[in-house]
């Protein structure tokens, strides 16, 4: 056996055999490491014991800024009550990967049952999978759903041209390689025109994309006449929202959607900025078509109810490049966790956090908006959460200000700031009115 890692045992004839077969000597010729970055043998670390380490770090630690964040757009922190902390660390669930095998993850593979069925009450749409990596790759994998599903033979995908530029990244970069193309409607006063999507959506159209609140937190007024027009065309209408938003506004199967993604991680995560969960919910028509994991009900030999990983041979560890997506994993331990708070809320508590999303959105706007040379909201809407500001000062300015006395908000124009208020950073409001009243 050759020197190496345990979980690939090649023997020298082998490593041999497969170095010939791609023309290197050896294995190092497989890597162009710069020298500048190449590991010579030491780390120029200087030893210290474990009490010199913890005081250097502390010390390090003492110079971050300690920031108020107001900060949304797609990052949305609330209350996460103790006990999903304390039964998600438990070793059972956080040592689990994808649960294969249902003899022995039966209570996790509940769990995520239990997370599916929450989003299908949410959404009113029968098939919900157990989590995608985010909401971006949630929309991603909807545009390839509706590529292979679609009525039409139109490869267009309709996107606001107000859309967070990370969703858009990701959405560009997963049609590339597919006839699919990308392109933007208008907005009217932060919402869809719908005037121009009527005219833009046609028989080259396979999906309609809107979302519900919006980036920039209005609330979508006219979803009903945004499925009508996607379905005119023959065109698919998914849309995107999130998990304390459907407690409270339009569901959307009543409102035409075929699709429904998002952020789940609303609940159960606070902010990572990077690591998310995406919703993913559709119609019963498309179930083979759903990327990702999907937990089914059943009975085991003895006649009690039992779940399982159904209809696999949609997936890539099955179908390989015939696959209906090539997510590999999901986020499992994430889904429990927003499962857990969803759980613990309940319908009252969920949709009674929901409306205060709307009223204290709503009272900040209207406490800055008192202030001199500042106008809140921009969008004469209703609003969740998040709300845009103009000011007669540059924003970069009064942000960077507003830093310096210890809140972070967005700047998304030469003259407009986004605040986010949720149930953990409202007791600061009245300070960040002060602050601005201060820099202003």
């Amino acid at each position: 056996m050759t020197r190496g890692s345990p979980y690939a045992p090649h023997t020298d004839e082998e490593t041999a055999a497969m170095l010939d077969a791609v023309g290197v000597e050896d294995e190092e010729s497989l890597f162009d490491i710069p020298e500048d970055v190449r590991f010579d043998g030491e780390f120029g670390i200087e030893a210290r014991s474990e009490r010199d380490i913890r005081s250097e770090l502390a010390t390090t630690f003492k110079k971050n800024q300690d920031l108020t964040e107001f900060l949304g757009r797609g990052h949305h922190s609330h209350y996460i009550p103790s006990l999903v902390d304390d039964i998600t660390r438990r070793s059972e669930f956080l040592t689990s990967y994808t649960q294969y095998q249902p003899e022995i993850t039966q209570g996790f593979l509940q769990a995520l049952f239990e997370y599916q069925s929450i989003l299908v009450e949410l959404t009113g749409l029968p098939v919900a999978n157990c989590s995608m990596y985010d909401a971006a790759t949630a929309l991603a994998e909807a545009a390839r759903l509706a590529g292979r599903v679609r009525r039409v033979s139109g490869t267009q995908i309709l996107v606001p041209e107000i859309l967070h530029e990370g969703k858009r990244s990701v959405l560009d970069n997963y049609v590339a390689g597919t006839d699919l193309t990308v392109e933007t409607y208008p907005m009217d006063d932060g919402n869809v025109d719908l005037d121009a999507v009527a005219e833009l959506a046609d028989e080259d159209t396979a999906m309609v994309y809107a979302e519900n609140p919006t980036v920039r937190g209005t609330i979508e007024e006219r979803l009903s006449d945004i499925g009508d027009v996607a379905d005119d065309a023959g065109a698919l209408f998914c849309l995107g929202t999130d998990t304390v938003a459907l407690a409270l506004l339009e569901e959307p199967a009543s409102v035409g959607a075929d699709i429904v993604v998002g952020e789940a991680d609303a609940l159960g995560m606070p902010t990572a900025y990077g690591m998310g969960l995406g919703l993913f919910a559709t119609r019963e028509s498309f179930l083979r078509q759903v990327p990702g994991r999907l937990v089914g009900a059943s009975e085991d030999a003895g006649g009690k109810r039992a779940y399982t990983l159904t209809l696999q041979t949609r997936e890539q560890h099955i179908r390989k490049e015939r696959a209906t997506s090539n997510i590999c994993t999901n986020q499992a331990w994430v889904a429990l966790r927003a499962a857990m708070h969803a759980a613990y809320l309940g319908p009252d508590g969920l949709t009674d956090l929901a409306k205060q999303c709307v009223t204290d959105a709503a009272s900040l706007a209207s406490d800055l908006t008192e202030l001199r040379g500042i106008k809140a909201p921009v969008h004469d809407r209703h609003h969740f959460r998040e709300f845009v500001a103009h000011t007669d000062q540059p924003a970069q300015a009064i942000a960077s200000d507003l830093e310096a006395e210890g809140f972070a908000v967005h700047v998304v124009g030469e003259h407009e700031l986004q605040v986010c208020i949720t149930d953990l950073n409202a007791p600061k409001a009245d300070e960040l009115v002060a602050a601005f009243e201060e820099v202003l």
